[in-house]
């Protein structure tokens, strides 16, 4: 029996461990925080996952919290008027909700990953609740035929380097504020939709709401992304909670009014419903050289790590973990050699380049050909519909969105008139 190491219980850790399991592998599970640590911490991201993730964990019969998570049928985009922020009434130039095919979900992965780490430990697998470092992996690996670094922050990822090639940005492009909260109400546009809600501010940055399940039962994350050294940018330092929440609520009722009105009766799920931070969109070199000589595999966000802008993190980590995980069952018992793990990567990256190529995107002022888009989606449902699918299928947006003449073309097959300036929204 094969035995694999794999380090990091996030999404892809465990997705991985657990598939591996099923497979008959022997498998080692290493974790920094036990499951009751992970469930009664704060929140560690957000995370709302399309039908193609969701049905990886269904195939490995791991949506156990599919009845009880809210059913995310729509997507929905809101731009605040340029300017609108300042005194006086904020209006939306563009509002528009895309349907779904499918549907989408959001587990709090302290719920997710606590409950998976104790199925894994109740199938029988090894789990080792320690803080790995580079050292103690030049030990384990001598004991596997494999080692699997999922954890995507802290010092193994410097056994990584940087893929310039690959990676635009050298500095985080966006101060990220997030809280989990109870007692939001309905977009009165779909109130009986459960919707993501994407508002752009341009020239400040991004919030995005978007229905939960948390470890207090159905709640929301509002979720601030504010451009750095911008008026969005006032969390650093911010440790107390209530603090948090009066900033994110103080936010809203200046830049999105219409988001703030259906929040002015809300409060934490509880006291670790805050999280903020910042780091830079990195794609990274796959391969992880121990002192020893012994190679290491990185997997998700370890080794493609974006901007959670476009809400791929969860998403990208399912489809990691499964590829990851069809490559290793299909090689047998042949040696994991470098080659092997190079081919591995590649196998994902044909799917993540396209996650990186439109989250990269969507990081940088919007060209007018893409303004004209969002715009006239809200005319044209087919075009938000695509729009909002584009979140399951990035690789869609190459045939619409990047360049002028096909974004042109396909609107035109819509019927759509010549880009004029957008009807305003109250």
């Amino acid at each position: 029996m094969r035995k694999i190491l794999v380090v990091g219980a996030g999404q892809s850790g465990l997705q991985l461990a657990l598939g591996l399991q099923s497979h008959g592998y022997e498998v080692t599970l290493m974790s920094n925080r036990t499951a009751d640590e992970i469930r009664t911490g704060r929140v560690m991201s957000t995370q709302c996952m399309f039908p193609t993730a969701l049905q990886h964990e269904r195939d490995l019969g791991l949506n156990f919290w599919e009845s009880q998570a809210p059913r995310i049928e729509g997507l929905g985009v809101s731009v605040a008027v340029p300017g609108s922020h300042d005194p006086g009434p904020t209006r939306r130039a563009v509002d528009w909700l895309g349907r779904l095919r499918g549907f989408a979900q959001s587990v709090d992965q302290r719920v997710k990953m606590a409950g998976w780490m104790e199925t894994f430990a109740q199938r029988g697998g090894q789990l080792v609740i320690h803080g790995a470092a580079v050292g103690d992996l030049d030990y384990f690996s001598r004991a596997y035929d494999l080692v699997l670094v999922a954890a995507g922050k802290g010092e193994l990822v410097g056994m990584f380097g940087r893929d310039a090639s690959r990676s635009p940005y050298a500095e985080p492009q966006r101060a990220l504020a997030v809280a989990y909260v109870h007692g939001l109400g309905p977009r009165p546009e779909h109130p009986d939709t459960e919707a993501v809600r994407c508002n752009l501010v341009p020239g400040v940055g991004e919030m995005f709401v978007m229905p939960t399940l948390t470890t207090s039962g159905r709640a929301d994350i509002l979720f601030w992304e504010g451009i750095p050294g911008g008026p969005l940018d006032v969390f650093r330092g911010v440790k107390d909670p209530a603090e948090h929440l009066s900033l994110t609520l103080d936010l809203m009722r200046t830049f999105l009014p219409w988001e703030y009105a259906r929040a002015t009766g809300v409060e934490l799920t509880d006291a670790g419903a805050t999280l903020a931070g910042r780091y830079a969109p990195t794609v990274r070199h796959p391969v992880g050289r121990l002192p020893g000589g012994g190679l290491v595999l990185g997997v998700a966000d370890v080794v493609v790590a974006n901007d959670p802008v476009t809400g791929q993190g969860s998403n990208s980590a399912a489809k990691c973990a499964a590829g990851y995980l069809a490559s290793i069952v299909e090689h047998g018992d042949r040696p994991f050699d470098e080659e092997w793990m190079l081919r591995t990567f590649d196998r994902y990256w044909d799917t993540a380049r396209h996650v990186t190529k439109w989250t990269n995107a969507m990081l940088a002022p919007p060209p007018g050909h893409v303004l004209d888009l969002v715009g006239a989606a809200g005319q044209l449902q087919p075009a938000a519909d695509r729009f909002a699918n584009g979140f399951d299928d990035p690789s869609d947006f190459e045939d619409f969105f990047y360049d002028p003449e096909l974004t042109g073309s396909y609107l035109a097959e819509l019927g759509a008139t010549p880009p004029a300036a957008p009807a305003e929204a109250p």
